[in-house]
């Protein structure tokens, strides 16, 4: 029971086991409960995402701040690079093998209104703002207060943060396994399960497949600039990948990524300033998540797929993912802004979105903590110079 508690992904696993299970078993007064709950927790995200958005971003902009010059220009593009072409090419992958490999799921997901549970009541709860409003505010004010001298304002946006991550740990994150079990017992009760659970297992595979051939091109690009063998930089990574498989967190494997890249003869400054900083604004193996389960879930439910919406939706993640807090979970939670803005995801798609996500958190986080040590050789190899300056 203890494992079952602390470990968030056995709660998801648990949750759709249960809903798949219970789904035709429950009378339908109870299941009308469960489908009460998901609509009223649904209500919730949609008031707390552009607080999410506020909370998180603001501070992760305004926390960079000016002090390492140019170093921290390049750092800062090299991540948002590889972020970037994490998401473009998890788009060209997933949108010329998904159709192939989901053709048969998007025939099956056809619902008639009477197989939906309804639930006895619903409350309205309105956001503050709109997600779009949310994010140009939150860019507005992290970028005037990582030039200016704003401190008391970065003080009330860090506090602020400190609430929303409150918000996150103590509510969203504990009752997320039930609205699961919810959204799960209501795709069992109208037929749609299987071809749910069918596609997860697909998705999953090429997913781990694409992370695989990226870290092998990020390695393969900072052997070529640091002009040593790839596979050997890649293997004194490897405690650093292992150890973020069994934290989930970038943050929480900082210690680990530091000693591993310090093994690729990476200047200890250069790290010491690098992989902090990565860990926060650096998640390329999440953005390929994200992308490759957004386009999944639009092929299936026959959602249309605008290519110029996709372009804005990678480049928009980009910068949203600096946003995502070091805790299991924490990149999904920042994107579900993007997703309902640019994409138009509403509850239920963003729930299955994160049950998807937090299946492969371990391995997305592993991607993200591996492609830091790639980052750190090449700014080793060319940023030097601009660092020592700073001095």
């Amino acid at each position: 029971m203890k494992l079952i508690k602390n470990s968030l992904l056995l709660q998801i696993v648990l949750a759709i086991a249960l809903g798949t299970y219970l789904g035709d078993l429950l009378p339908l007064g109870v299941s009308r409960f469960f489908s009460t709950f998901n609509a009223l927790f649904g209500n919730f995200l949609n008031f707390i995402i552009p607080l999410i958005i506020v909370g998180l971003i603001v501070p992760a902009i305004g926390n960079i701040g000016k002090e390492a010059g140019k170093l921290l220009v390049i750092t800062t593009g090299l991540a948002y690079g590889s972020t970037l072409l994490a998401g473009f090419s998890s788009y060209a992958v997933s949108i010329s093998i998904f159709p192939q490999f989901l053709l048969s799921q998007s025939t099956d997901l056809a619902v008639e209104p009477e197989q939906v549970l309804v639930p006895y009541f619903s409350i309205e709860i309105p956001p503050l703002f709109d997600v779009m409003s949310a994010l140009i505010l939150a860019f507005i004010i992290g970028i005037c207060i990582s030039k200016g001298p704003f401190t008391h304002l970065k003080g009330i946006f860090n506090e602020f943060q400190s609430i929303i991550m409150t918000v996150i740990e103590k509510v969203i994150i504990p009752f997320l396994p039930l609205f699961i079990f919810g959204v799960f017992l209501n795709m069992t009760y109208s037929g749609q399960v299987f071809v749910i659970l069918e596609t997860f297992l697909k998705i999953i595979g090429v997913i781990f497949a694409l992370h695989i051939v990226f870290l092998i091109f990020q390695y393969a690009l900072a052997g070529l600039v640091v002009k040593r063998n790839p596979f050997l930089l890649m293997k004194n990574m490897l405690p650093a990948y292992f150890t973020a498989l069994g934290t989930q967190s970038s943050a929480a494997t900082i210690p680990v990524t530091l000693e591993s890249t310090l093994k690729n003869d990476v200047s200890p400054k250069i790290a010491g300033f690098v992989i902090p900083l990565c860990a926060t604004i650096h998640l390329a193996g999440s953005t390929l998540k994200i992308v490759a389960c957004a386009i999944a879930l639009m092929l299936i439910q026959n959602v249309p797929i605008d290519p110029f919406a996709m372009i804005g939706f990678i480049l928009m993640l980009g910068v949203t993912m600096i946003a995502a807090p070091g805790v299991p979970g924490g990149a999904i939670m920042a994107a579900l802004g993007v997703l309902q803005s640019v994409l138009g995801f509403d509850a239920e798609q963003q729930t299955l979105m994160i049950a998807l996500y937090v299946a492969m958190d371990s391995f997305g986080t592993a991607c993200n903590v591996m492609g830091d040590g790639a980052i750190a050789l090449i700014v080793d190899k060319i940023g030097t110079k601009d660092f020592v300056s700073t001095e």
